[in-house]
Protein backbone atom coordinates (compact mmCIF):
# COMPACT_ATOMS: atom_id res chain seq x y z
CA UNK A 1 0.00 0.00 0.00
CA UNK A 2 1.01 3.57 -0.67
CA UNK A 3 1.60 5.99 1.94
CA UNK A 4 -0.97 8.39 0.96
CA UNK A 5 -1.71 9.18 4.69
CA UNK A 6 2.04 11.43 4.37
CA UNK A 7 0.54 13.66 2.74
CA UNK A 8 -2.27 14.86 4.68
CA UNK A 9 -2.15 18.64 6.22
CA UNK A 10 -2.67 19.51 9.85
CA UNK A 11 -6.46 20.51 8.79
CA UNK A 12 -6.94 17.49 7.02
CA UNK A 13 -5.62 15.25 10.27
CA UNK A 14 -7.70 16.88 12.81
CA UNK A 15 -10.91 16.83 10.58
CA UNK A 16 -10.49 13.05 10.28
CA UNK A 17 -10.23 12.86 14.44
CA UNK A 18 -13.07 15.08 14.64
CA UNK A 19 -15.09 12.54 12.67
CA UNK A 20 -14.36 9.75 14.82
CA UNK A 21 -15.14 11.91 18.01
CA UNK A 22 -18.33 13.32 16.32
CA UNK A 23 -19.41 9.04 15.55
CA UNK A 24 -18.41 8.16 18.93
CA UNK A 25 -20.14 10.40 20.89
CA UNK A 26 -23.60 10.36 18.64
CA UNK A 27 -23.63 6.49 19.02
CA UNK A 28 -22.67 6.73 22.93
CA UNK A 29 -25.82 9.24 23.24
CA UNK A 30 -27.75 7.25 20.86
CA UNK A 31 -27.23 4.18 23.06
CA UNK A 32 -28.89 5.81 26.27
CA UNK A 33 -31.85 7.52 24.07
CA UNK A 34 -32.51 4.11 22.61
CA UNK A 35 -32.58 3.40 26.58
CA UNK A 36 -35.30 5.80 27.75
CA UNK A 37 -37.41 5.07 24.64
CA UNK A 38 -36.69 8.02 22.65
CA UNK A 39 -35.85 6.03 19.58
CA UNK A 40 -38.25 4.77 17.23
CA UNK A 41 -37.15 1.56 15.18
CA UNK A 42 -34.04 -0.65 15.84
CA UNK A 43 -30.41 0.67 15.31
CA UNK A 44 -27.16 -0.55 15.01
CA UNK A 45 -23.53 1.16 17.05
CA UNK A 46 -20.17 1.34 15.60
CA UNK A 47 -18.87 2.45 18.97
CA UNK A 48 -14.95 0.79 18.13
CA UNK A 49 -15.32 0.67 14.63
CA UNK A 50 -14.32 4.85 14.28
CA UNK A 51 -10.71 4.06 12.19
CA UNK A 52 -12.53 1.62 9.94
CA UNK A 53 -15.09 3.58 9.16
CA UNK A 54 -13.91 7.24 8.83
CA UNK A 55 -10.42 6.33 7.48
CA UNK A 56 -12.42 5.10 5.07
CA UNK A 57 -15.00 6.99 4.05
CA UNK A 58 -13.12 10.37 4.13
CA UNK A 59 -10.79 10.32 1.21
CA UNK A 60 -13.98 10.07 -0.98
CA UNK A 61 -14.93 12.94 -3.55
CA UNK A 62 -18.08 15.00 -3.03
CA UNK A 63 -19.48 13.35 -5.96
CA UNK A 64 -18.38 9.98 -5.28
CA UNK A 65 -21.58 7.92 -4.28
CA UNK A 66 -21.57 5.65 -0.86
CA UNK A 67 -24.23 2.86 0.44
CA UNK A 68 -23.99 2.81 3.57
CA UNK A 69 -25.33 -0.67 5.76
CA UNK A 70 -27.44 -0.80 8.62
CA UNK A 71 -24.57 0.01 11.08
CA UNK A 72 -23.57 3.35 8.88
CA UNK A 73 -23.43 6.36 11.70
CA UNK A 74 -20.19 6.96 11.51
CA UNK A 75 -20.13 6.32 7.43
CA UNK A 76 -22.49 9.18 6.98
CA UNK A 77 -21.16 11.73 9.44
CA UNK A 78 -17.78 11.45 7.28
CA UNK A 79 -19.79 11.31 3.93
CA UNK A 80 -20.69 14.94 5.05
CA UNK A 81 -24.56 15.18 6.69
CA UNK A 82 -26.11 17.68 8.97
CA UNK A 83 -26.03 16.08 12.60
CA UNK A 84 -29.23 18.01 13.99
CA UNK A 85 -30.74 16.18 11.01
CA UNK A 86 -29.66 13.27 11.70
CA UNK A 87 -30.12 13.03 14.87
CA UNK A 88 -34.09 14.10 13.96
CA UNK A 89 -34.39 11.27 11.74
CA UNK A 90 -33.27 8.90 14.40
CA UNK A 91 -35.67 10.35 16.84
CA UNK A 92 -38.61 10.10 13.96
CA UNK A 93 -39.02 14.36 14.14
CA UNK A 94 -40.35 15.80 11.24
CA UNK A 95 -36.72 17.68 10.91
CA UNK A 96 -34.80 14.53 9.94
CA UNK A 97 -33.27 13.80 7.02
CA UNK A 98 -35.93 11.52 5.75
CA UNK A 99 -39.08 13.53 7.72
CA UNK A 100 -38.56 11.22 10.79
CA UNK A 101 -39.35 8.12 8.19
CA UNK A 102 -36.60 6.27 7.83
CA UNK A 103 -34.74 5.93 11.43
CA UNK A 104 -31.24 4.57 12.34
CA UNK A 105 -31.07 2.45 8.93
CA UNK A 106 -31.99 4.71 6.61
CA UNK A 107 -30.43 7.80 6.61
CA UNK A 108 -28.75 9.35 3.51
CA UNK A 109 -27.81 12.65 2.49
CA UNK A 110 -28.11 13.00 -1.55
CA UNK A 111 -26.76 16.24 -1.64
CA UNK A 112 -23.13 14.57 -0.32
CA UNK A 113 -23.38 11.32 -2.46
CA UNK A 114 -24.57 9.37 0.27
CA UNK A 115 -27.27 7.16 -1.22
CA UNK A 116 -28.91 6.03 1.86
CA UNK A 117 -28.03 3.04 4.98
CA UNK A 118 -29.54 -0.23 4.26
CA UNK A 119 -31.29 -2.21 6.70
CA UNK A 120 -31.31 -5.30 4.58
CA UNK A 121 -27.96 -7.28 4.91
CA UNK A 122 -25.94 -7.05 1.60
CA UNK A 123 -28.74 -4.65 0.13
CA UNK A 124 -26.30 -2.46 -1.15
CA UNK A 125 -24.70 -4.55 -3.38
CA UNK A 126 -26.76 -4.90 -6.37
CA UNK A 127 -27.33 -0.92 -5.93
CA UNK A 128 -24.31 0.06 -5.67
CA UNK A 129 -23.09 -2.56 -8.53
CA UNK A 130 -26.08 -0.64 -10.91
CA UNK A 131 -24.79 2.79 -9.70
CA UNK A 132 -21.38 1.97 -10.81
CA UNK A 133 -22.18 0.58 -14.41
CA UNK A 134 -24.14 3.92 -14.56
CA UNK A 135 -20.78 6.40 -13.46
CA UNK A 136 -19.18 4.81 -16.18
CA UNK A 137 -21.34 4.63 -18.92
CA UNK A 138 -21.73 8.48 -17.96
CA UNK A 139 -17.91 8.83 -17.73
CA UNK A 140 -18.43 10.54 -14.54
CA UNK A 141 -14.80 9.91 -13.02
CA UNK A 142 -17.13 9.13 -9.81
CA UNK A 143 -16.69 5.81 -7.94
CA UNK A 144 -19.09 3.83 -6.14
CA UNK A 145 -18.94 2.36 -2.60
CA UNK A 146 -20.26 -0.35 -1.21
CA UNK A 147 -20.27 -0.83 2.68
CA UNK A 148 -20.82 -3.54 4.47
CA UNK A 149 -19.99 -6.08 7.42
CA UNK A 150 -18.52 -9.37 7.01
CA UNK A 151 -21.15 -11.01 7.15
CA UNK A 152 -22.73 -9.73 4.19
CA UNK A 153 -20.11 -11.20 2.29
CA UNK A 154 -22.01 -14.89 2.60
CA UNK A 155 -24.68 -13.47 0.67
CA UNK A 156 -25.50 -14.61 -2.84
CA UNK A 157 -25.38 -11.07 -3.65
CA UNK A 158 -22.18 -10.57 -2.55
CA UNK A 159 -20.67 -13.30 -5.29
CA UNK A 160 -23.41 -12.63 -7.80
CA UNK A 161 -22.07 -8.56 -7.65
CA UNK A 162 -18.25 -9.35 -7.21
CA UNK A 163 -18.62 -10.91 -10.67
CA UNK A 164 -20.43 -8.40 -12.72
CA UNK A 165 -18.40 -5.51 -11.19
CA UNK A 166 -15.20 -7.76 -12.42
CA UNK A 167 -16.62 -8.64 -15.98
CA UNK A 168 -17.91 -4.78 -16.41
CA UNK A 169 -14.76 -3.21 -14.86
CA UNK A 170 -16.67 -1.31 -13.09
CA UNK A 171 -15.24 2.21 -11.01
CA UNK A 172 -16.70 0.27 -7.53
CA UNK A 173 -15.28 -0.94 -4.25
CA UNK A 174 -16.44 -3.46 -1.63
CA UNK A 175 -15.68 -2.25 1.79
CA UNK A 176 -15.91 -4.61 4.02
CA UNK A 177 -16.04 -3.43 7.70
CA UNK A 178 -15.06 -6.92 9.47
CA UNK A 179 -16.36 -6.69 12.88
CA UNK A 180 -15.46 -10.17 13.51
CA UNK A 181 -19.33 -11.17 14.46
CA UNK A 182 -22.37 -11.00 11.73
CA UNK A 183 -24.53 -10.66 14.67
CA UNK A 184 -23.63 -13.78 16.89
CA UNK A 185 -22.08 -16.10 14.12
CA UNK A 186 -18.56 -15.18 14.43
CA UNK A 187 -16.58 -15.54 10.89
CA UNK A 188 -14.10 -18.32 11.51
CA UNK A 189 -17.81 -20.37 12.01
CA UNK A 190 -19.15 -19.95 8.83
CA UNK A 191 -16.03 -19.47 6.85
CA UNK A 192 -13.31 -21.38 5.58
CA UNK A 193 -11.05 -18.16 4.37
CA UNK A 194 -9.00 -16.32 6.75
CA UNK A 195 -9.10 -13.23 5.13
CA UNK A 196 -12.54 -12.32 3.19
CA UNK A 197 -10.14 -10.50 0.68
CA UNK A 198 -9.00 -13.68 -0.49
CA UNK A 199 -12.62 -14.47 -2.51
CA UNK A 200 -11.07 -11.31 -4.99
CA UNK A 201 -9.26 -14.28 -6.72
CA UNK A 202 -12.13 -15.67 -8.06
CA UNK A 203 -13.32 -13.01 -9.81
CA UNK A 204 -9.83 -11.77 -10.92
CA UNK A 205 -9.93 -8.53 -8.59
CA UNK A 206 -7.24 -6.84 -5.80
CA UNK A 207 -8.07 -7.26 -2.56
CA UNK A 208 -6.73 -5.17 -0.08
CA UNK A 209 -6.52 -6.48 3.67
CA UNK A 210 -6.03 -3.81 6.34
CA UNK A 211 -5.03 -6.24 9.40
CA UNK A 212 -5.45 -3.39 12.06
CA UNK A 213 -8.25 -1.56 11.10
CA UNK A 214 -7.99 0.40 14.31
CA UNK A 215 -5.07 2.80 12.75
CA UNK A 216 -7.06 5.13 10.72
CA UNK A 217 -3.90 5.93 8.88
CA UNK A 218 -3.52 2.36 7.32
CA UNK A 219 -7.38 2.31 6.39
CA UNK A 220 -6.92 5.82 5.06
CA UNK A 221 -3.80 4.52 2.84
CA UNK A 222 -5.26 1.40 1.97
CA UNK A 223 -8.62 3.16 0.85
CA UNK A 224 -6.44 5.43 -1.29
CA UNK A 225 -5.07 2.90 -3.30
CA UNK A 226 -8.32 1.55 -3.38
CA UNK A 227 -10.27 4.54 -4.65
CA UNK A 228 -7.06 5.34 -7.36
CA UNK A 229 -7.37 1.81 -8.75
CA UNK A 230 -11.35 2.16 -9.64
CA UNK A 231 -11.11 5.92 -10.53
CA UNK A 232 -8.28 5.52 -13.17
CA UNK A 233 -10.08 2.25 -14.92
CA UNK A 234 -8.45 -0.49 -13.00
CA UNK A 235 -12.04 -2.49 -12.29
CA UNK A 236 -13.08 -2.94 -8.96
CA UNK A 237 -11.53 -3.34 -5.79
CA UNK A 238 -12.44 -5.72 -2.08
CA UNK A 239 -11.73 -4.36 0.90
CA UNK A 240 -11.27 -5.64 4.41
CA UNK A 241 -10.77 -3.65 7.27
CA UNK A 242 -10.41 -5.83 10.40
CA UNK A 243 -12.09 -4.16 13.59
CA UNK A 244 -14.25 -4.91 16.52
CA UNK A 245 -17.78 -3.31 17.80
CA UNK A 246 -17.48 -2.87 21.29
CA UNK A 247 -21.40 -3.06 21.85
CA UNK A 248 -23.54 -5.95 20.67
CA UNK A 249 -24.96 -6.38 17.35
CA UNK A 250 -28.19 -4.13 17.92
CA UNK A 251 -29.21 -1.90 20.70
CA UNK A 252 -31.91 -5.24 21.69
CA UNK A 253 -28.22 -7.56 21.52
CA UNK A 254 -26.41 -7.73 24.76
CA UNK A 255 -23.54 -9.95 23.09
CA UNK A 256 -23.57 -12.77 25.58
CA UNK A 257 -21.46 -15.20 22.39
CA UNK A 258 -18.95 -13.18 23.64
CA UNK A 259 -16.61 -12.69 26.71
CA UNK A 260 -16.17 -9.97 28.57
CA UNK A 261 -11.72 -11.00 28.76
CA UNK A 262 -12.81 -10.29 24.56
CA UNK A 263 -14.26 -7.17 24.59
CA UNK A 264 -11.89 -5.64 27.30
CA UNK A 265 -8.84 -6.67 25.21
CA UNK A 266 -10.35 -5.07 22.37
CA UNK A 267 -11.40 -1.83 24.00
CA UNK A 268 -7.51 -1.19 24.89
CA UNK A 269 -7.01 -0.92 21.41
CA UNK A 270 -9.41 2.07 21.16
CA UNK A 271 -8.92 3.61 17.73
CA UNK A 272 -9.95 7.24 19.21
CA UNK A 273 -7.10 7.12 21.92
CA UNK A 274 -4.67 5.70 19.02
CA UNK A 275 -5.01 8.54 16.51
CA UNK A 276 -4.15 10.99 19.77
CA UNK A 277 -1.06 9.33 20.50
CA UNK A 278 -0.07 9.47 16.59
CA UNK A 279 -1.02 13.06 16.76
CA UNK A 280 0.85 14.09 19.47
CA UNK A 281 3.65 12.12 19.00
CA UNK A 282 4.60 13.41 15.47
CA UNK A 283 3.46 16.93 16.94
CA UNK A 284 0.67 17.07 14.39
CA UNK A 285 -1.32 18.28 17.37
CA UNK A 286 -0.99 19.19 21.23
CA UNK A 287 -3.28 17.37 23.94
CA UNK A 288 -4.99 20.44 24.51
CA UNK A 289 -6.06 20.84 20.73
CA UNK A 290 -7.82 17.57 20.49
CA UNK A 291 -9.11 17.71 24.03
CA UNK A 292 -11.21 20.76 22.84
CA UNK A 293 -12.24 19.06 19.79
CA UNK A 294 -13.85 16.48 21.77
CA UNK A 295 -15.13 18.94 24.07
CA UNK A 296 -16.70 20.59 20.62
CA UNK A 297 -17.80 17.45 19.23
CA UNK A 298 -19.48 16.62 22.66
CA UNK A 299 -21.53 19.38 22.52
CA UNK A 300 -22.37 19.22 18.84
CA UNK A 301 -24.19 15.80 20.21
CA UNK A 302 -25.89 17.31 23.08
CA UNK A 303 -27.07 20.59 20.71
CA UNK A 304 -28.43 18.13 18.24
CA UNK A 305 -29.66 15.72 20.69
CA UNK A 306 -31.63 19.29 22.03
CA UNK A 307 -32.81 20.28 18.32
CA UNK A 308 -34.33 16.72 17.89
CA UNK A 309 -36.22 16.37 21.05
CA UNK A 310 -37.45 19.86 20.49
CA UNK A 311 -38.93 19.34 16.97
CA UNK A 312 -42.20 18.26 16.26
CA UNK A 313 -43.16 15.13 15.12
CA UNK A 314 -44.40 14.16 11.35
CA UNK A 315 -47.79 14.14 10.41
CA UNK A 316 -49.36 11.23 9.10
CA UNK A 317 -49.83 12.61 5.75
CA UNK A 318 -45.86 12.38 5.25
CA UNK A 319 -45.81 8.72 5.21
CA UNK A 320 -47.30 9.02 1.84
CA UNK A 321 -45.58 11.57 0.37
CA UNK A 322 -42.38 10.88 -1.95
CA UNK A 323 -43.23 7.57 -2.75
CA UNK A 324 -43.49 8.27 -6.69
CA UNK A 325 -41.36 10.41 -8.90
CA UNK A 326 -43.38 13.38 -10.50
Amino acid sequence: MGNYSKNLTKEQHLEMYEQMELARHFDLQLSKLFARGLVHGMTHYSVGEEAANIGAIYPLRKTDLMYSNHRGHAQTISKGIEIDRMMAEILGKATGQCKGRGGSMHVYSIENGNMGCNGIVGGGHGLSTGAALAQKMKKTDNIVVCCMGDGATNEGSFHECLNMASIWNLPLIFLVINNQYGISMAQKDCMKVEKITERAAAYRIKGIHVEDGNDVLAVYDAMNEAIEDARTGKGPVLVEVMTYRWFGHSASDPGAYRTREEVEEWKKKDPIEAYRKVLTKKKIATVAELDAIREKSIKEIEDAIEFAKNSPFSETHVAFEDNYAD
